[in-house]
């Protein structure tokens, strides 16, 4: 809740990763919901979503969202770009949104200018108490922030015995 009351007012909307503790996935999910953000996605089937990795096979950005277009699996392809000339290329060749990795308020501010609407934006990486408040004034559609639930803290909680001689 701390995270969706700092963003208050400035359009953007908080949304938690997959990065979730084994088994506890629904929960933490629920939490999310609870504390006011959005779930993004529960499992790597609910849409594509392209990293360096994909890029680097695909031989670029253009082409690995052309491939992941023509597979036709109709789910959103979401391309993670940590440079501004990754954007059109991405654009041009369809993706559907972009997750804007590991840039800083004045790049997010020029990746929104060039976007100007076209595809929703996603910032992550480097989003804390401290900073998402920057994040969200560049005009990001949404910040995705894992450590909402991966980091949560555990409530301590005991359930200690006593044994009492019954009073008579």
């Amino acid at each position: 809740r701390s995270y969706v009351d700092r963003i208050a007012g400035t359009g953007a909307t908080l949304i938690d990763t997959r990065k979730t503790i084994p088994g506890l996935r629904v929960l933490e999910k629920y939490a999310t919901r609870m504390g006011g953000a959005q779930n993004h996605r529960m499992r790597l089937d609910d849409g594509l979503l392209i990293k360096d990795n994909h890029v680097g096979v695909a031989g670029g950005v253009a082409n690995a969202v052309r491939a992941a277009k023509a597979a036709n699996t109709g789910l959103q392809v979401q391309v993670e770009v940590d440079r501004i000339d990754q954007i059109e290329p991405a654009l041009e060749a369809g993706a559907d949104r972009l997750l804007l990795d590991n840039m800083p308020p004045p790049v997010l501010r020029e990746a929104v200018a060039l976007v100007g609407g076209r595809v929703p934006l996603e910032a992550s990486g480097g989003v804390n108490l401290d900073t998402i408040r920057a994040i969200a004034e560049t005009g990001v559609d949404y910040i995705s922030v894992g450590r909402i639930t991966q980091s949560a803290p555990a409530v301590d909680i005991g359930l200690d015995y006593s044994l009492q001689q019954a009073v008579s």
